[in-house]
């Protein structure tokens, strides 16, 4: 067994190719001054060539994959377009005479290693995409072949060092079982292509199977766990095919719930929305029976890109997932970028603690041009469906009224464009900060909704940072501490008669049911592969038990014992339901 990170979901067993290093060595080549122009013209010649493909590859994947996976595209042509890249390689070639092709492989070297060196996740997948850009480059300069995938009809896995957006874009999933790569990780370009092709990945594999891999070996790779199998045993492809089949019965016996109401044996109702960020999203969230849009995560219209996107560019998606929607809730987040989210135009400060920084509504309420522009948009859509507007990151009632102000100047300027709007659109905040909870009554005043953010809840109530190593193993949703501020907000939320919702992966946990039903909050959002899980779960328990559980919850002094309250209690919920004949919601 060869262990690696899970990235895109799903069992694979088959005949791998191994894709080779797209690498060259180039000898030192200097040139003569008569031939400068020569050189230049080349470079030119590659880059328009190099455009070209690009812009192919993008509209060939205009019927597969959402703005979001084809924007990584816009960020490829932006760096052709790269003043700092394009002014290292014009330089080496008009001061140090050097041909275009060991300009460009320099170039790309020299980028590719200042940002490798970075502690920083999102430069070092930069890195891979200044590679796959330079080498496409660098290919058109040598006149060098494209490294050609099998033609058969027969299904491969694709092993690969790492594998690029380009690289993935060529790709036919049909052809294709699934990919393991030897670098790479889970918010890579490459990985969020992959889960919108549905095709498995397990990236950060072991050195091990780099050094022994070879075209045609047997693989099997389980995208869940990571787990890399080579030359796998007649035990392990019978296990592993049995389990595929089991994950495939599952999946589609879990999609005949896509038209039960979302309700609970006693009669409570919890609507089950979808987090989204692209229209590939909504399409899998509906097939799931998802009741509308929960979170609409807009920042990646603005990533990937090389400006701010205009008001009519966002207008047209807003307006197409709240039509896609057909009258169904849209509630759209405004801009959420800092922290771990960066856009490569838009340089933020450097700060000792980002995620406490200049984020989120701070950078809207700094920035009101882009936020007014944001509105605009939203506010448009709006005369297309039930779409609501929700701020992120709230500590204060200063700024919800700070944002309705502005929410009120693009108001005002589309009624003198004379553009029709929602005038009694609904505005709600995001619950994730502590000070959030403590005035919770407060800001329940100023707004008609409340979307408890847990992610960021758990993380700033209990000062965890979850992608450090070091202290991962205590970010615990289930803390004491946590669920007693999801009982303030809800009550607060409660007393001044505004909905209340949770979103961030706690929602969508299967476990956390009874602590929301405890509660009564009003509905979950969370990821469109978790909505049928939760559904489940739901048309088999009651309200009223969930509530003494959660009392039981409640007075516990560990998160330990609070798991085990919630075993325990879906053990005995499962023990009803088969000892009444009734454990299948399909078969009632």
């Amino acid at each position: 067994m060869i262990q690696g990170i899970g990235a895109s979901t799903g069992i694979a067993i088959g005949k791998c190719f191994v894709l080779p290093n797209w690498e060259w060595d180039l000898p030192e080549q200097k040139i003569d001054v008569a031939d400068l122009a020569r050189e230049f013209e080349r470079l030119y010649e590659g880059i328009r060539t190099s455009k070209v493909e690009i812009e192919q590859m993008k509209d060939e994947l205009s019927e597969v994959v959402g703005p979001e996976e084809r924007s990584i595209f816009d960020a490829h042509l932006a760096i052709l377009e790269d003043p700092v890249f394009m002014n290292e390689i014009q330089g080496m070639i008009e001061r140090q005479y050097k041909a275009a092709e060991v300009a460009v492989k320099e170039a790309i070297d020299h980028f590719v290693t200042m940002f490798d060196l970075l502690d920083d996740e999102y430069m070092k997948e930069r890195a891979l995409d200044i590679r796959d850009v330079g080498n496409r480059l660098l290919k058109h300069l040598l006149g060098a072949p494209e490294i050609t995938l099998p033609s058969d009809t027969q299904p491969y896995i694709l092993v690969a060092k790492e594998l690029s957006p380009s690289q993935l874009a060529h790709l036919n999933p049909s052809n294709v079982l699934g990919i393991a790569t030897f670098v790479g990780s889970t918010t890579s370009h490459s990985a969020i292509m992959a889960r919108a092709l549905g095709i498995p990945l397990v990236v950060a594999v072991e050195s091990e199977l780099e050094e022994t891999v070879v075209t045609g070996d047997l693989l099997i790779i389980d995208g869940s766990s990571g787990i890399v199998e080579l030359k796998p045993t007649v035990e392990q492809i019978r296990a592993y095919t049995k389990l595929k089949q089991q994950q495939e019965e599952e999946h589609n016996r879990l999609r005949g719930l896509a038209h039960f109401d979302p309700s609970t044996p006693d009669g409570k109702t919890l609507r089950l929305s979808a987090n989204i960020s692209s229209l590939k999203e909504l399409e899998i969230a509906l097939s799931s029976g998802a009741y509308g849009v929960g979170l609409f995560r807009t920042e990646f219209l603005y990533m990937d890109r090389t400006r701010f996107p205009k008001e009519e560019e966002q207008f047209e998606v807003y307006r197409s997932v709240a039509e896609k929607l057909e009258g169904g809730p849209l509630v759209i987040r405004t801009l959420d970028i800092g922290g771990d989210k960066h856009l490569d135009y838009f340089e933020l400060p450097e700060e000792e603690n980002p995620f406490l920084g200049y984020r989120a509504i701070r950078i809207s309420l700094d920035r009101r041009d882009l936020f007014r522009t944001q509105l605009k948009a939203i506010l448009r859509a709006s005369h297309y469906g039930d779409v609501k507007v929700m701020y992120p990151l709230i500590s204060s009632v200063e700024e919800v009224r700070e944002a309705n102000g502005v929410l009120r100047e693009a108001m005002e300027e589309l009624d003198r464009e004379g553009k029709p709007y929602n005038r009694s659109m609904e505005t709600g905040v995001m619950i994730e900060l502590p000070a959030a909870v403590m005035i919770a009554e407060l800001l329940a005043r100023e707004v008609d909704f409340f979307s408890i953010g847990t992610n960021d809840l758990v993380q700033f109530t209990l000062a965890v940072d979850r992608m450090n190593d070091k202290i991962s193993h205590l970010y615990e949703p289930f803390h004491p501490a946590v669920l007693r501020m999801l009982r303030i907000t809800v009550e607060a939320g409660r007393r001044q008669g505004i909905s209340v919702g949770v979103c961030g992966e706690l929602a969508g946990d299967p476990a956390a049911l009874p602590i929301w039903l405890g509660l009564n909050v009003d509905g979950l959002s969370m990821s469109s592969h978790s909505i049928l899980q939760v559904k489940e779960r739901l048309l088999r328990t009651q309200q009223e038990e969930s509530k003494a559980v959660l009392q039981h919850v409640m007075a516990s002094s560990t998160s330990a014992e609070i798991k085990r309250l919630l075993r325990e209690f879906q053990g005995e919920v499962d023990s009803q339901e088969e000892q009444a004949g009734v454990g299948d919601p399909l078969r009632s």
